[in-house]
C-alpha cells in the first residue's frame, strides 16, 4: 500500500516554455518531429510507415524528467533494463529485450561512441548524461541490415537539441551533487549553429555496498553541431563532442582479496566528430559523411604510485554514403555503402587494426494503408571474412489508427580487437561474428506521443557464436593459462511488450511502459542451458503521469509529477546464482515559473527509501532531494 499513493497521483512537468521543442515549421505545416524516424531505414521516415517497433521521446518529456541521469529517461521506454555498478557515473550497461549490453547501437548525433578497445565493445551508459539532450529513439529488435554490427538488440539514437538563444540550469541535491549546462545557439534561413557545455560533479556514494568510503564523479563535457546551406540543395553539417571524467572505484585489496572499499579511481576521456554533406532532389537524397570517435581509459591506484597500473584506447573512422531514390510515389529504395577503420593499443609497442566494408539495399513499397520493405546487406571484415544479412518488414491499417506490424530482422557483432589480439584472444582459431534472428509483431494504435496510444507486441530473438571466455585446457594453456574468448554460446528471448498513453484531460497525461522478457541460455551441453541470463530481469514497468493546471489563475505554468518503476527479481551471475531482489521505486518532481524566463524545478528521488541493487554488491541511493533553476533568454 505505500506505493499506492505514489501510483494514483504520480503527476509529470509540462513546460510551456518548450511546447514547440518537438515541432518544426515546414512551408505552411507544423510538423511533430516525434513521428519521424531515422532508424527503420537509414533516412526520414513516418513511424506509422515503418514495421519496425521504435519509440521517440522528445526534448519536452527529457526536460520533464530533470537530473542529469540518463537512465530514467531510458527507462520509460519498453524492452529496456540495466545494470549499475555504483552510483552516478559508475559502469552501466544498457539491455534491449534482455540482449548483451554490447549488442546494442549507440548513435549520439549520429556518431558511433561504442569503446572499441573494451573486451565486448559496448558503450558505456555512466559516461552519458542528459546535458544538451533533444530527443531519444530506441529500435528495438535485430536490425543490422541498415545499422551493420552491434544491431543484435536494436539501435538507440541520441540527438542534442538545436536551439535559437540561450538557456543555462543548475541544481544541487544529495551527494553533494551539482550539475550545470548552458546551451546556446542561433539560426537563420540557411544555417544554424548550437553549442552545449556542463559539468557534473557529486560525491557519490560507496561503490561496494559494503564499504563506507564515498566513491565521487567529476565529468565535463562539450559539445556542438552546425549546419550552412551552400546552395538550395546541398548543405554542410559539422558534429562534435568531448567527455573528460573522474570516477572513484572499488576493488579488492589485499589479504581477503574481497569487494571492498580502496582509493582506486578511473579516468575516461572520449572525443568524436562527424563532418556531413547531404543533397536533396524531388526523386534522390544523398548523405555523405566521414566520423572519428576515440575513447581513453586509465585506471590507477595510489596504493601503488602515481602511474596507471592499467589503460586502454580505442579509435574508429569511418567514411559513409546513405541515400534514399523515390522511385514511384508509393516505392522507394535506401541504400549505403561504409567502410571503418578500428584500432587499439595493446600495450605500449603493439597496436592492432581491423577493417570492414559494407553495402545495403533495401526496396520499400509505402502506401497509404500497407507497406512492406526488405532488404540485404554484404559486409566483408579483414579479420573474420564476409557475412550476409537480411530483413523485412510490414504494417497494415486495418481501421481508423489501429495498424498491425510485423518484422523479421538478422543481427551480427563482430569479434571486438580486445578479443581478437589481447592476452586472452585464441590463438589456435579466429572468432566468428555473433548472429542473431528476431521476429515480432504487433497492433498498435495511434503514436506515443499523442492524445491516446496503445501497443502490443510480441517478441523472438535467437543469437548463437556468442562470445564467452572459457577456461584454459589442452597444449593452449602454455600461453593463456587464465583462459580465452572463443564462440561458444547461444541464446533466446521471448517476451512481449504493451505500451499504454493517455491524455486523460485538458491538464492531465499518464502513460505506462511494461516488458515480459524471458531471456535464457540455450548453449546444447552447458551446465546453465535452459537457465535465465545474468541481470535479465522478466519483468519492468514504469508508470508516469503529467498534469499541469489550467492556464490561467494563480496556478498558471505549475507543473507536478511523478514515476514508479517496478523491476522484477534476477540473477547476478550464470546459471541463477547471486539472487537480486526486484525492486520498487517512485520519484515526485515539480516546477514552478518564476516571471517569462525563469524556472525553479525540484525532485524526490526514491521516495519510500527502498534498498535496492541493480548489480549484486554494488551500491544504490537511497531517498534523494533536488532542487534546480533554469534561464531562458
Amino acid at each position: 500500500m505505500k506505493y499506492l499513493f505514489l501510483l494514483t497521483s504520480a503527476l509529470a512537468v509540462a513546460n510551456p516554455a518548450q511546447a514547440q521543442d518537438d515541432e518544426v515549421i515546414f512551408a505552411d505545416r507544423v510538423i511533430d518531429t516525434t513521428a519521424i524516424t531515422v532508424l527503420a531505414t537509414g533516412s526520414r521516415l513516418n513511424i506509422d510507415k515503418a514495421g519496425q517497433p521504435i519509440s521517440v521521446i522528445g526534448s519536452e518529456e527529457i526536460a520533464s524528467v530533470q537530473g542529469p541521469d540518463i537512465t530514467r529517461v531510458l527507462e520509460r521506454l519498453p524492452g529496456v533494463t540495466f545494470a549499475r555498478n555504483g552510483g552516478l557515473g559508475s559502469t552501466t550497461s544498457l539491455f534491449v529485450r534482455g540482449a548483451n549490453s554490447q549488442q546494442l547501437l549507440v548513435l549520439v548525433d549520429g556518431l558511433r561512441v561504442a569503446d572499441v578497445a573494451a573486451p565486448g565493445g559496448g558503450y558505456d551508459f555512466g559516461n552519458l548524461t542528459t546535458g544538451g539532450l533533444g530527443r531519444v529513439e530506441l529500435l528495438r529488435g535485430s536490425n543490422s541490415v541498415i545499422w551493420g554490427s552491434e544491431a543484435i538488440g536494436g539501435v538507440l539514437a541520441l540527438t542534442s537539441r538545436d536551439l535559437n538563444g540561450l538557456e543555462a540550469s543548475a541544481e544541487y541535491g544529495a551527494r553533494d551533487t551539482f550539475d550545470g549546462q548552458v546551451t546556446g545557439g542561433v539560426s537563420g534561413e540557411g544555417y544554424g549553429v548550437t553549442l552545449n557545455g556542463g559539468y557534473v560533479t557529486t560525491d557519490g556514494l560507496s561503490q561496494a555496498a559494503s564499504g563506507t568510503e564515498r566513491d565521487g564523479f567529476h565529468q565535463y563535457r562539450a559539445s556542438g553541431r552546425a549546419h550552412l546551406n551552400l546552395t538550395p540543395d546541398l548543405t554542410a553539417s559539422l558534429v562534435g563532442r568531448y567527455t573528460r571524467g573522474k570516477l572513484d572505484i572499488d576493488g579488492y585489496p589485499a589479504p581477503l582479496f574481497e569487494f571492498a572499499d580502496t582509493p582506486e579511481y578511473q579516468k575516461t576521456r572520449e572525443i568524436g566528430g562527424r563532418a556531413g554533406l547531404a543533397w536533396t532532389s524531388d526523386a534522390l537524397d544523398l548523405n555523405a559523411g566521414y566520423q572519428v570517435s576515440d575513447a581513453r581509459r586509465r585506471y590507477y591506484d595510489p596504493t601503488f604510485g602515481d602511474a596507471p597500473y592499467s589503460e586502454t584506447q580505442g579509435q574508429s573512422r569511418r567514411a559513409e554514403l546513405a541515400g534514399v531514390w523515390r522511385a514511384a510515389e508509393a516505392v522507394r529504395v535506401d541504400f549505403g555503402a561504409d567502410h571503418e577503420w578500428s584500432q587499439i593499443d595493446v600495450d605500449a609497442n603493439d597496436r592492432e587494426k581491423a577493417n570492414l566494408s559494407s553495402g545495403h539495399a533495401s526496396v520499400g513499397w509505402y502506401g497509404d494503408r500497407f507497406t512492406l520493405a526488405g532488404g540485404v546487406r554484404y559486409d566483408d571484415h579483414s579479420r573474420f571474412g564476409d557475412r550476409w544479412t537480411f530483413g523485412a518488414n510490414g504494417s497494415f491499417v486495418v481501421v481508423d489508427q489501429w495498424r498491425v506490424r510485423a518484422s523479421y530482422g538478422e543481427g551480427f557483432k563482430v569479434p571486438t580487437l580486445y578479443q581478437l589480439f589481447s592476452e586472452y584472444s585464441n590463438p589456435t582459431a579466429t572468432l566468428a561474428p555473433e548472429k542473431s534472428r528476431s521476429y515480432d509483431a504487433g497492433l498498435e494504435y495511434g503514436d506515443r506521443n499523442g492524445d491516446l496510444h496503445l501497443a502490443l507486441t510480441g517478441f523472438r530473438r535467437d543469437s548463437r557464436d556468442l562470445i564467452g571466455f572459457t577456461s584454459c585446457s589442452g597444449a593452449i594453456c602454455a600461453t593463456r593459462p587464465f583462459g580465452y574468448y572463443v564462440n561458444i554460446g547461444k541464446a533466446r528471448a521471448t517476451g512481449f511488450e504493451l505500451e499504454l498513453g493517455a491524455r486523460v484531460s485538458e491538464t492531465l497525461r499518464a502513460q505506462a511502459a511494461y516488458t515480459y522478457v524471458k531471456s535464457t541460455d540455450r548453449t546444447p551441453g552447458s551446465f546453465d542451458e535452459g537457465t535465465d541470463l545474468a541481470r535479465r530481469p522478466r519483468h519492468a514497468l514504469t508508470v508516469s503521469a503529467d498534469w499541469t493546471p489550467v492556464k490561467s489563475g494563480p496556478l498558471t505554468g505549475f507543473a507536478l509529477g511523478g514515476d514508479i518503476r517496478l523491476v522484477s527479481d534476477s540473477y547476478d551471475f550464470a546459471g541463477e546464482f547471486g539472487r537480486i531482489e526486484g525492486y520498487v521505486l517512485g520519484t515526485v518532481r515539480a516546477s514552478v515559473p518564476v516571471g517569462e524566463n525563469l524556472e525553479v524545478f525540484g525532485r524526490v528521488e526514491n521516495v519510500t527509501d527502498e534498498e535496492y541493487q541493480t548489480a549484486g554488491g554494488y551500491g544504490t541511493a537511497g531517498r534523494s532531494g533536488f532542487i534546480g533553476i533554469r534561464a531562458r533568454m
